[in-house]
């Protein structure tokens, strides 16, 4: 391999976590909100978390360090403070940190701001509001502190921030009008911050657009040419490197390309070598290549990982490595998983693991493979091992799908079921329920911390999870709901429960990632072909039904959910994986069916989340998508009613999947979008029954009963009263029970007053 000149750094990662390898921040955030923890306590362990994480990317030998990757909550609700751009309803909040929390997750009086997800993960960012009211205004200490604490440690520090592009295409219009209108308005901003951190002594920054690998908007690359040619021009300023990650660049590459900017980063793992290799102007570039999967957990093949190094060598100014997109979404270190078996540890590489793996492929593209001999013969060994694994190909499994046919994913007529479920339930019109799961309580954390340590057996452990589960039907008796959960207090996780049950996954001890906010996830590893050895709800689901007359659904994680908020394999495409969870779930369906249960929901709220970021690619997404729900729930009977749900996505570009899927009842986040989505879900020809959340329960407030009224009259206008049921936007696991049992005591009493003006 030949060797590298004039390189500005050789070695780096767009990102890295914030939340703490034991959630240290969580911790701190939530002991905040609570009053046990003040400003400055927090402020400690924040700043304690990054030192951490900037010793560990040096000692790793990354050559620059990505800095201002720290949030307290959010990197987007970061740049609409740094841009001065948060809605007025919080301005009055003189706490800068109370009021960052109060646009987050809103406090009695305000609202928050709408939560989506980060284009195709599952890491939800707070959506920017932008009306004609807003005033773009630089406030750029956050950033400038970091790189100052960088300069402490003595590292090489890269600050990275939210590029315009993607802050406005990503934020939500308040009026007429696009937010990309504002650009213009915006760059000056930018071209300040520019001026500040070059006075800073900052040599390169890192301005993320994610936005140039989507088609969110028309006319993305002629746009990035503009906008980075004005900032390019700056008088002074740091060298620009813009990262491109999640997907091809496209025609953006060559326009940033020509643009003047100093570096570009492209995502070598969801982008395509050859949008690089053809573009010319790279090779007067700095290009930093995201050969190391930045999300996903797979161990990098370091061989091919260097050939594609090698490729690019001729083609760019100087070369750097690095993951395709911050270590945000993945854990931090393999380190604490002692369950994992030889083989299967020796195909994974968590955050720690790729950094490592940065840094091996950076000397070896300068010294040659040879210098890193055994590290290259080390992971050739162990990928190797993956091949002929008896658990990643599975005979029966694989023989199964291939004799599905159409009638196996097709039910009977609508209005044929709808019959015979109104005989079967008798509700009445306006029913009303819950998504699910209900507060996890400090007795379930306690109980299932002495099964851990083995103060209670596995049926003293159950006797617990039986007293929770009456506990949660007698509080919705007494609420006085018309259908009923069984609050999933045995549960840990909706996805991590079901994976922990199914041969072909492996549930991690601590590989935490962060979801949003202060809420942390232990995404499982779907590794082989998926096997439902037994059932895995139907006791829980039965012992709820003994408890009360009224019908208890059985509550079930759909497949495209389980595979999108997993670490999935990368060795299949994603439907085939889909299709093999997805007959798990149907066998699941069937059994609860046998076993007297008359409702099912199958949630599958990452429906929109897998959606691909370029137009062509979604419709054959969205066919494998709908076929993989509708062959997990087509094994029953008609008088069995399926219910589905989804939140927290922009639902306009799968509204016709959502119609597709077939469900009797489809429960849908809807507050903070103001039931915006029934109208799209009308026109498309929507005909099944909907229930559009009524209040948000990622927020602490709870809403009075005049509020849900005014929610339900709003959606009587768009669905009958025969097709409407009431529901909150989402689980009910985050919350505290007084909030629970106050806001759906609320959400009872709006019901029955419409109901009976209906």
């Amino acid at each position: 391999m030949s060797e590298r000149t004039n390189s500005p750094f050789t070695a780096t990662v767009l990102g890295a976590p914030r939340i703490g390898p034991r959630r240290e921040l969580k911790r701190a955030i939530e002991g905040y909100w609570a009053g046990r923890v003040d400003a400055a306590e927090l402020e400690a362990t924040a700043a304690g978390l990054r030192a951490d994480t900037i010793a560990q990317l040096s000692a790793a030998g990354l050559d620059s360090i990505p800095v201002n990757t720290f949030s307290y909550y959010d990197q987007v609700l970061d740049t609409a403070v740094m841009l001065g751009a948060l809605p007025e309803r919080v301005a009055a909040i003189s706490d800068p940190l109370d009021r960052y929390f109060a646009a987050a997750r809103g406090t009695a009086d305000v609202a928050p701001l709408e939560m989506t997800k980060w284009f195709d993960t599952n890491y939800h960012y707070l959506v920017p509001e932008i009306g004609p009211d807003t005033t773009f205004t630089l406030n750029p200490e956050k950033v400038l502190a970091e790189v100052a604490e960088a300069r402490t440690a003595g590292v090489n520090a890269r600050p990275v921030v939210v590029g315009p592009i993607t802050f406005l295409a990503l934020s939500k219009p308040i009026g007429a009008g696009s937010p990309l209108d504002r650009i213009n308005e915006l760059l000056p901003c930018y071209l300040e911050l520019l001026r500040v951190l070059a006075e800073a002594g900052v040599e390169w920054v890192q301005i993320d657009e994610p936005a140039l690998v989507t088609d969110i908007a028309s006319g993305l690359p002629a746009l990035a040419g503009s906008v980075y040619s004005a900032l390019a021009q700056a008088s002074a300023r740091p060298k620009i490197l813009v990262a491109t990650y999640f997907g091809d660049a496209g025609e953006a590459l060559p326009a940033l390309a020509r643009s003047g900017v100093d570096g570009v980063a492209v995502d070598l793992i969801e982008g395509r070598l050859e949008s690089v290799v053809d573009v010319p102007e790279l090779s007067r570039l700095h290009v930093v290549a995201g050969v190391v999967d930045g999300r996903n957990i797979w161990r990098t093949d370091l061989e091919k990982a260097l050939a594609t190094l090698g490729t690019l060598l001729g083609s760019t100014g100087s070369l750097a490595v690095s993951t395709s997109c911050s270590t945000l979404h993945v854990p931090y270190s393999l380190e604490p998983e002692t369950e994992l078996d030889d083989n299967l540890r020796g195909w994974l590489a968590f955050g720690a693991e790729k950094y490592t793996e940065v840094a091996t492929l950076s000397r070896a593209l300068t010294g040659g493979r040879e210098a890193e001999a055994a590290a290259f013969d080390a992971c050739a060994a162990a990928l190797a091992t993956r091949a002929t694994d008896p658990r990643v190909h599975v005979d029966a499994v694989r023989e199964r799908l291939a004799a599905v046919n159409d009638a196996d994913v097709t039910r009977g007529e609508a209005a044929t079921r709808l019959a015979a479920q109104n005989e079967r339930l008798d509700l009445p019109a306006l029913p009303t329920t819950t998504i699910g799961s209900y507060p996890q309580t400090s007795a379930i954390r306690l109980a299932r911390a002495a099964l851990r340590k083995g103060e209670i057996d596995q049926a003293g452990y159950e006797q617990k999870m039986r007293d929770e589960i009456k506990s949660v039907v007698d509080l919705q008796e007494q609420i006085g709901l018309d259908v009923l959960v069984h609050g999933e207090p045995e549960r840990n996780d909706m996805v991590q429960y079901f994976a922990e049950q199914l041969d072909g996954f492996f549930a991690t001890v601590n590989g935490w990632v962060q979801s949003y906010g202060t809420r942390c996830v232990r995404p499982p590893i779907l590794f082989g072909d998926v096997v439902r050895p037994r059932p895995m709800t139907v006791d829980w689901i039965t012992f709820a039904q003994t408890l009360t007359a009224k019908p208890v659904k059985g509550m079930l994680t759909g497949p495209v959910t389980i595979l999108a908020w997993s670490f999935v394999r990368n060795d299949q495409p994603l439907s085939e994986s889909a299709d093999q969870i997805a007959l798990a779930i149907r066998d699941e369906t069937v059994d609860l069916e046998k076993a007297g249960v008359g409702i099912i929901q199958v949630d599958e709220p990452a429906l929109r989340e897998l959606l691909p970021l370029r137009n062509a690619d979604k419709q054959a997404y969205l066919d494998w998508a709908v076929r993989a729900f509708r062959l997990s729930t087509a094994g029953v009977e008609d008088a069995t009613q399926i219910h589905t749900h989804l939140c927290y996505s922009e639902f306009g570009e799968v509204i016709d999947a959502i119609a597709e899927l077939d469900a009797d009842v489809t429960s849908i986040e809807a507050a903070r979008s103001h039931m915006e989505v029934l109208d799209d879900l009308n026109s498309v020809g929507f005909a099944n029954a909907v229930g559009p959340g009524v209040y948000d329960i990622h927020s602490p407030r709870v809403p009075g009963t005049s509020e849900i009224e005014t929610s339900l009259a709003e959606a009587l206008k768009a669905v009958g009263p025969q097709r409407l049921w009431v529901n909150p936007d989402c689980g009910l696991k985050t919350r505290t029970t007084d909030e629970v049992t106050e806001a759906l005591t609320n959400m009872v009493a709006a019901a029955k007053s419409v109901r009976a003006g209906t």
